[in-house]
């Protein structure tokens, strides 16, 4: 398997090469040259195969001869370790909780699995490979889990000041050892233009071994595709419509690689908030990224996602686009009165970023009544505790890996501009 830049300027590279530098050396994303489909008789019969099986044969093909086949099920295995519950909450619509990780979020997958294959990568190296990603929230804790203590990695992460939970940063600044968090006055998209520009800076690029562990990187970015397959294994259905919230785009991408590799998935929709580029991109065929506006969705404030370009690469032109997938968007008031509703209802907690992609299912589903939905539920509703409680009067168990790091002590250096960032990076030398 060998990555090829989407800016088409760079030669092609395997998939080693491909985590290490991230991004192209032209400055595009790295995309599979191609993607094969797993036989059919495979996910005919997938409900008889463990997710580590699953997983086995979903990455092989990304990870190529890089990694033997004994590493890689050893890697999976240290990176799958908890359950993707599928909750019903009517007889057409589920929650899939992808809130069970060890940073309570949907990175953890991504994050872990690129963690466990830099690791493998590093094992005979010496040089240090600086990992940066910036991050709304999610992505940041999730990377400092899975690197702590990985040999030949420093961790630099970039978060917008003012603009994560408290849990969120706690999270992303008491890990110490190898993790160096950075806080940004700026929004999330400041922080992605400065981790870019890194990355084609020839002198950050002589000092350092960079890479990036954001959506951007194939390792961080391909295992999202799992959740899709551990889905259809608990429901087969024909008619199966997700409903993904969308920030990066990331996690909506990696769906439809996974349709790509044969999945039998009907419709994609896209559920923004009010960082609404690519519902209105669907409108008018206008892509057009207006100043970030900071929700209770915190991780889907993205006015600029990366990963659409690798979206539209899969689908090519913008009729073959809209027609395997919708995109709505949906401000913080209709978020907290659906999580409200469906509390009152059901006794089941949404988080904002959950309720965001529940109400495009449903907007979804008023007029393609026939097909069966499932939502991301993408972080534990404690990491925005804040909201919820106020909006349902309810206090949140705090599980206990969180209660371990509310009294530690936040650590961060404050960046104000890229010559401050750079600055920074220089002298961790």
């Amino acid at each position: 398997m060998l990555y090829r830049s989407l800016n088409k300027k760079s030669d092609p590279v395997n998939f080693e090469k491909a985590i290490k530098l991230g991004l192209a050396s032209d400055g595009g994303l790295f995309f599979p040259t191609t993607i094969s489909p797993i036989k059919k008789d495979f996910i005919d019969k997938i409900e008889d195969y463990s997710n580590i099986e699953i997983a086995y044969q979903v990455l092989k093909q990304f990870v190529g001869n890089t990694i033997s086949e004994l590493d890689l099920k050893n890697i999976i295995e240290s990176t799958i370790d908890f359950d993707f519950p599928l909750v019903k909450l009517e007889d057409n619509i589920f929650s899939l909780e992808l809130y069970h990780g060890p940073t309570l979020a949907f990175k953890d997958v991504g994050a872990r699995f690129m963690a466990n294959c830099l690791g493998y990568f590093n094992k005979n190296r010496s040089k240090l490979t600086t990992v940066l990603v910036a991050t709304s929230g999610d992505t940041g804790a999730a990377v400092a889990n899975g690197f702590l203590d990985v040999k030949g990695t420093k961790v630099v992460i970039l978060y917008p000041k003012n603009k994560v939970s408290e849990i969120q940063e706690r999270q992303l600044t008491t890990n110490k050892k190898n993790i160096t968090a950075l806080r940004i006055n700026g929004s999330f998209d400041d922080c992605q233009k400065m981790v870019k520009k890194a990355f084609v800076d020839k002198e950050l690029n002589n000092q350092f071994n960079l890479t990036s562990a954001n959506s951007i990187n194939v390792a961080r970015w391909l295992p999202q595709s799992l959740y899709y397959f551990y889905a259809y294994k608990k429901l087969k259905s024909k008619n199966l419509v997700f409903s993904v919230p969308s920030g990066n785009f990331g996690n909506i991408c990696a769906g439809i690689v996974a349709r790509e590799l044969g999945l039998p998935i009907k419709h994609f929709i896209a559920s923004t908030n009010v960082n609404d580029t690519i519902p209105r991109y669907f409108k008018n065929g206008v892509f057009k990224a207006n100043k970030t506006i900071q929700t209770i969705s915190n991780a889907m404030d993205v006015s600029n996602p990366s990963n659409f370009v690798r979206i539209l690469e899969i689908f090519k032109d913008f009729d073959n686009l809209r027609k395997n997938m919708s995109s709505y968007s949906f401000n913080d008031v209709e978020t907290l009165d659906l999580i409200k509703k469906v509390y009152d209802s059901k006794g089941y907690v949404l988080d904002p970023h959950g309720a965001v992609g529940l109400l495009g299912l449903n907007k979804y589903l008023k007029i393609n009544s026939k097909n069966i939905g499932i939502f991301l539920e993408t972080a534990h509703p404690i990491k925005f505790s804040d909201n919820v409680e106020k909006c349902l009067k309810i206090k949140l168990d705090t599980p206990e890996r969180i209660n371990k790091i509310l009294s530690k002590e936040k650590e961060f250096i404050e960046i104000d501009n890229y010559d401050n960032f750079k600055n920074t990076l220089l002298n961790f030398r």
